[in-house]
């Protein structure tokens, strides 16, 4: 008798009927994203309603991550929910750096071995990072790699759109000597710099879930797994408010490489060393991993996730917006004449 192509298909390693069960367990997460609750996939493309009103010159701006190495942690913690959060904040915030509004997300996961409730556990993640950035999840992709991923491992990675009006895309041409820079506070180490993290811990060999005094009693696994913090919705209110001329997203190169791509030619900014709210996962990887402070700074977001430079005396009323949204933002640094990032003191 001869096999169907499904079951040749699955001796091969790949199970197509787990593919329409995953699916099936994802459309839950998704309805969260649509503003009917309706999860209307499985075509070949995933359609968004673009409505334009009240923009002069609409101007889409798209950005695509991944979560890197984290991944890790949580393959080896079997804990899944959390990672889609930060492959969404990865995205969306790296947009928000234009002023743009995130409109729709995709992900895209490749997997050694279709696990359905597992997918669904990291698509959940993905739809509650649409819920806190606003934005739709119209379409994705699972796909399964037998030979060429072991049957646990897993990446994921995604694609965003968002939409901003020509006249209001933040790029720096407004930003004088004078102006101040804010800090926006990070939940934790988010999604970069982990491949030196997973080094200096020795994750492999390491019980990630017992209580450590220098983070609190956290256990170091909760306390990596911490999602990337999504900063759309305060940072939107901000941008409604007053004059932001310039957003950084700390992310991988943390203050030396991201910082100065918000700053025009001819200005830098100058940061007291003190002023920095450091959290106390920095501090433990510097000590255990013996690296200087300036890698720290130049690998590390640091406690600081994102910045924003406004005028110096719009700085309390900003400050006001994105503690009113849950954000106890600080002035981080003064934007001078120079160049790069100069932290001192």
């Amino acid at each position: 008798m001869q096999k169907s192509y499904s079951e040749s298909y699955k001796e091969a390693g790949v199970d197509i009927t787990a593919g329409y069960r995953a699916v099936e367990l994802m459309k839950k997460h998704i309805a969260r994203t649509m503003p009917a609750g309706k999860a209307d996939i499985g075509g070949f493309g995933g359609l968004f309603p673009l409505a334009l009103a009240g923009m002069k010159e609409p101007v889409l701006v798209s950005g695509t991550d991944g979560v890197g190495t984290k991944l890790r942690v949580a393959q080896l913690l079997n804990r899944n929910d959390t990672v889609g959060i930060d492959c969404v904040a990865m995205c969306v915030n790296d947009v928000l750096c234009c002023g743009a509004r995130p409109l729709f997300f995709l992900d895209y996961i490749a997997c050694g071995k279709n696990v359905p409730e597992k997918i669904a556990e990291i698509v959940g993640g993905v739809a509650e990072g649409c819920v806190q950035a606003g934005c739709q999840l119209i379409g994705g992709e699972t796909a399964e790699h037998p030979g060429t991923m072991s049957e646990d491992d897993y990446d994921i990675a995604g694609f965003t759109v968002g939409i901003v009006d020509r006249e209001k895309i933040i790029d720096n041409q407004t930003m004088r000597a004078g102006d101040l820079m804010l800090a926006l506070p990070s939940t934790g180490v988010h999604s970069n710099g982990f491949s030196l993290v997973r080094k200096v811990f020795d994750v492999e060999h390491t019980d990630l879930e017992a209580p450590m005094s220098e983070l609190g009693g956290a256990p170091m696994g909760e306390t990596l797994l911490t999602p990337t913090r999504i900063y759309v919705k305060p940072m939107l209110e901000l941008f409604n408010s007053v004059e932001v001329s310039g957003v950084s997203h700390i992310t991988g190169g943390g203050f030396y490489e991201n910082i100065p791509r918000s700053l025009p030619k001819g200005l830098g900014v100058r940061i007291a060393r003190r002023d920095v709210r450091v959290l106390p996962i920095f501090d433990l990887i510097r000590e255990r991993g013996g690296i200087s402070e300036h890698d720290m700074f130049n690998t590390f977001n640091m406690g600081v996730g994102m910045t924003a430079v406004v005028r110096a005396d719009d700085a309390p009323g900003a400050l006001a917006i994105l503690k009113q949204n849950g954000l106890d933002a600080y002035i981080l640094g003064e934007i001078v004449a120079g160049e790069g990032v100069e932290i001192k003191g």
